[in-house]
């Protein structure tokens, strides 16, 4: 019985509460007249989508849903964020990334929204001694510094610390991270490195400097090598712990081993996802600590995620970034770093990084994203999406851990395998457009100005790859601008459209995205004869097909089209291959190009 409330509002209250097994049947009345005779659960799997790590999400979510108890903000497990009030005291860390020494960059940021540097030296940033010139003008007791510097990690650390010396730095106001990281460097390097500088590190910053961190675990590596977040996540777990074991051997104890760690992870445009598995980082790392016996929050940097930017059409990246932020704040994220449109390019402009600090200025300041404590919380898909995303992440940790830790399965060639797997399948859904990218597979614009940046120093390699989502259609438009230097002109193809704009505009406009993602030009009114293409796409509809496909292939034939395509299904005489939604673009683009002799 509905219980209507006491205020005299009763707005719904007096109709009765719908259940599931009501829900249930209207689906499987909608999936009836589709041709699917399905009931039950079973309707409701019809309607499920598959995820990686065997995840799916399901069309509706009740509190029979309802996940473990994710604890109170501030309080093991941590899953509602690593403090009781959350990001409401001033938001998160606005984390700003320097791998080049631009004129007064470092400053501008810290000016202008920015509340932490991370600072690459060495082999892929600039050399550690030019670290003193690159702090000048800062207040290192009011701005933390995180240091990322691969192999020279202690040189990098013995500067930073001889410079807090210098400027007589209270040691118990400094902040920041010296950012050692030998297994991440393994990842990224194929290279090894002794574990005992960093745990020296390490038992330095414990008593010293109780605000400084002397490692990180950097997950980058492993989402940037294609894996997906459960492995990301079990593939940190797995750093994290090897850290543990290596500290308390030089003597530190777990409690402060655990408090010398930073997690460092992805943020995508996936932004539930990404949500989950934030909450689900802090969930498995609460009951490591737990397990260790040093109960604590992990302490998480996140960064929004390099895979997912694109070269062309970079402006969307803006987007991109907007929504990984926005994810990463409400997911709990510590510290947030906004990689800049461009950062594909190369060294982001001035303009590229005010963007880029702004984001985080907006999503805090101006939409109050930071005066909620967790966003999330109460959600059923993102409790359940969290649970699950958490168990998938435990299960390939326990995989690490019993073939012999982090170290070993890099040394194996096992990560490598697992992170090539995954990207392997998540490459068909790119090449298909199952997974779209707006301004490269979908909407791409052949006309743009290429946005040129100067040079970034080149990263460490050698170990695991840096994948793309956009390298597939970046060989395909590479091959297209260099047929266009040297010929002056972009592979065409004829779009030959049939009957009414209202019968052919839908399949002609797919037609021409679908192309223009491999360079190739579509060209549209006038005879086949003087599009300077050498080959077609029919486009109509269904109906027009069966009447005129064959007749219009053969005259387009005979005008010298040496390859039919038909926009859509079917099977009509004189069509050579059929383009729709879910084929395989990449395959048919690079074949097409292959035919008009682009190299």
């Amino acid at each position: 019985m509905t219980v209507l409330p006491d205020d005299g509002l009763s707005l719904a209250a007096e109709f009765p509460d719908a259940t599931h097994e009501q829900w249930q049947r209207l689906v499987e009345g909608v999936l009836r007249k589709s041709g699917e005779e399905v009931s039950g659960a079973a309707a409701e799997d019809a309607l499920s989508t598959t995820l990686e790590d065997g995840l799916r999400t399901r069309p509706l979510y009740t509190a029979r849903d309802t996940a473990p108890d994710a604890g109170l903000p501030g309080f093991a497990p941590y899953v509602r964020g690593s403090r009781p009030e959350g990001t409401t005291a001033g938001g998160w860390d606005v984390r700003q990334r320097h791998a080049a020494l631009g004129e007064g960059a470092v400053l501008t940021d810290l000016e202008n929204g920015g509340t932490s540097l991370w600072l690459v030296l060495g082999e892929g940033g600039f050399p550690v001694t030019d670290l003193p010139r690159a702090l000048e003008g800062v207040y290192l007791d009011l701005a933390p510094v995180v240091l990322d510097a691969g192999r020279d990690t202690e040189a990098a650390a013995e500067a930073l610390l001889s410079l807090y010396a210098e400027k007589g730095v209270d040691p118990k106001a400094v902040r920041g991270n010296l950012g050692g990281d030998p297994l991440g460097y393994e990842a990224r390097t194929g290279t090894a490195l002794d574990l005992a500088p960093y745990a020296a590190l390490a038992a330095r910053c414990a008593p010293e400097f109780p605000g400084l961190r002397a490692l990180t675990v950097d997950a980058l590596p492993y989402h940037e090598a294609g894996g997906s977040a459960a492995q990301e996540l079990g593939a940190s777990l797995a750093t994290g712990v090897a850290y543990l074991r290596a500290l308390t051997e030089a003597g530190l104890s777990v409690e402060q081993a655990a408090g010398q760690l930073e997690f460092r992870y992805a943020a995508t445009a996936d932004q539930f996802l990404t949500v989950a598995k934030l909450r689900a980082a802090r969930r498995l790392w609460a009951r490591v600590a737990e397990v260790c016996g040093a109960p604590g929050a992990q302490v998480q940097h996140v960064v929004t995620s390099p895979v997912m930017m694109s070269r062309r059409d970079p402006w969307v990246n803006m987007l991109r970034t907007t929504v990984a932020t926005l994810a990463a704040g409400v997911g709990g994220a510590d510290s947030v770093t906004v990689l800049p449109f461009d950062h594909a390019l190369g060294l982001p402009d001035a303009f590229a990084r005010r963007i880029a600090r702004n984001t985080s200025t907006i999503l805090v300041e101006e939409s109050h994203l930071a005066r909620v404590i967790d966003p999330a919380g109460g959600s059923w898909y993102v409790e359940r999406l969290t649970d699950e995303l958490a168990q998938a992440a435990w299960e390939f940790f326990r995989t690490i851990e019993r073939d012999g830790g982090q170290a070993a399965v890099l040394r194996s060639g096992r990560l490598r395998t697992d992170l090539a797997t995954t990207w392997a399948e998540r490459s068909k859904r790119l090449a298909k457009r199952r997974e779209p990218i707006t301004g490269v597979s979908e909407f791409p614009l052949l006309s743009e100005r290429p946005v040129e940046r100067e040079p970034a120093p080149e990263p460490p390699s050698g170990g695991l790859p840096r994948v793309r989502r956009d390298e597939a259609y970046e060989e395909l438009r590479a091959r297209s601008d260099a047929h266009l230097a040297a010929t002056g002109a972009r592979p065409r193809i004829f779009l030959a459209t049939i009957g009414s704009a209202a019968e052919y505009t839908a399949r002609a406009t797919f037609a021409a995205n679908l192309f223009q993602a491999g360079g190739i030009e579509p060209v549209t009114g006038g005879s086949f004869e003087e599009s300077g293409a050498t080959e077609a796409v029919l486009c109509s509809s269904d109906a027009l097909y069966a009447e005129q496909a064959e007749r219009t292939a053969e005259s387009l034939r005979a005008a010298g089209a040496r390859r039919v395509f038909l926009a859509g299904r079917g099977d009509h005489s004189g069509i050579d291959a059929y383009v729709f939604a879910g084929c395989d673009a990449v395959d048919i683009l690079s074949s097409t190009l292959d035919r008009m002799g682009v190299s």
